[in-house]
């Protein structure tokens, strides 16, 4: 029998969604029956042999509903394989892989509350008209016009499957 595996996210904008969506398909292919859900709609973990949990960055911390989640099934996610993600704009910058540590520490409070066993740091998609506020609109027109970002979309679809692929085997 397959092994049920929860895949939840946090979303701003839709990026955390669709890194969600990718593992789900990786780990269907490889023989995992998987369950997509919002985190603001996951009410119990029963049933569930392994979670992925994921959410978008949003003022250097995962977005307040990802951490309810975490407090709220601490226990039960303690109890079985549990993998997290997160997507991030910096892990889009140009020479990304010297800011690895700094966009890691993002998950720090995560790793207070349940410790992983591997985590996924994704770029994500920069569409500024999506973004809720307009401070945030600014931010990121002024970091766009100043070259530090370009908007469109920087999902790396195959670094997310290589991380489906090494999670695979801890699930």
């Amino acid at each position: 029998m397959p092994k049920n595996i929860l895949i939840t996210y946090a979303t701003y904008t839709g990026s955390a969604e669709t890194v969600a969506e990718i593992v789900s398909s990786d780990l269907t292919a490889k023989g995992f029956k998987t369950t997509l859900i919002p985190m603001s709609e996951i009410h119990d973990l029963n049933g569930y042999d392994a979670v992925i949990a994921g959410s978008a960055i949003h003022g250097g911390r995962w977005l307040p509903e990802a951490f309810d989640f975490l407090d709220q099934h601490k226990e039960a996610l303690t109890a079985k394989p549990f993998a997290a993600y997160l997507v991030c704009m910096t892990m889009a910058m140009k020479n990304s892989e010297k800011y690895l540590q700094f966009v890691s520490d993002f998950m720090i409070p995560v790793r207070k509350i349940v410790k992983p066993i591997s985590e996924g740091l994704f770029a994500g998609k920069l569409e500024i008209k999506k973004l809720p506020s307009l401070s945030d609109k600014l931010k990121f027109r002024i970091s766009v016009a100043a070259g530090v970002w370009k908007e469109g979309d920087h999902i790396n679809r195959t670094e997310i499957s290589r991380w489906s692929e090494s999670i695979s085997h801890l699930l």
